[in-house]
């Protein structure tokens, strides 16, 4: 494994902290596989989504908005479901309404807020990616494992996304 990609905060210092929990070799190996994994997942699905001129951020933002009522939500919630600062988000917002694929409105009864709405040329970009990323999704990750290996890693993630979830504040 590259260990390039490790973090300083990874690596024991030369005087190692009493109390510090270090990991051991097996649980150090599976973080760095999982930083890993996340990471040319991440990377591979993005190249993908590349022919369809659009980023593993933007197809994101579709989904979620495809799914949400009316195809559209509160700016501030849509940068709470994907994880991204309310600044970053509205950049991001900006270049997908120059593409056609999201308009911002304005919220009845709220001069600030403001809502993302999936456009009917979004809509039409999100039906006609979502095959290939799903087939991408499956060749890259859910197809490597056996359906008990699926259903084990699901047991053992959800306690941590759900952990991390409380800590955002979202339950």
């Amino acid at each position: 494994m590259d260990t390039r990609t490790l973090d300083a905060a990874d690596v024991p210092p030369s005087q190692p902290e009493e109390g510090t929990p270090w990991l051991t070799a097996g649980e150090q190996r599976l973080w760095r596989a999982h930083l890993e994994v996340a990471k040319l997942l991440d990377y591979q699905l993005g190249r993908e989504l590349q022919p369809h001129n659009l980023a593993i951020n933007d197809y994101e933002i579709l989904v979620v908005l495809s799914e949400a009522p009316e195809r559209r939500m509160r700016m501030t919630d849509l940068a709470t479901a994907t994880l991204q600062s309310k600044s970053r988000l509205s950049h991001q917002i900006t270049r997908m309404e120059t593409a056609g694929l999201v308009l911002r409105q304005e919220c009845p009864g709220d001069r600030r807020g403001l809502y993302a709405h999936l456009t009917e040329q979004g809509w039409e970009t999100m039906q006609k990616v979502a095959p290939d990323h799903v087939r991408s999704v499956r060749a890259h990750f859910i197809d490597r494992f056996t359906p008990e290996q699926l259903d084990a890693m699901y047991e053992a993630l959800a306690p941590v996304a759900e952990h991390l979830r409380g800590l955002r504040g979202r339950g």
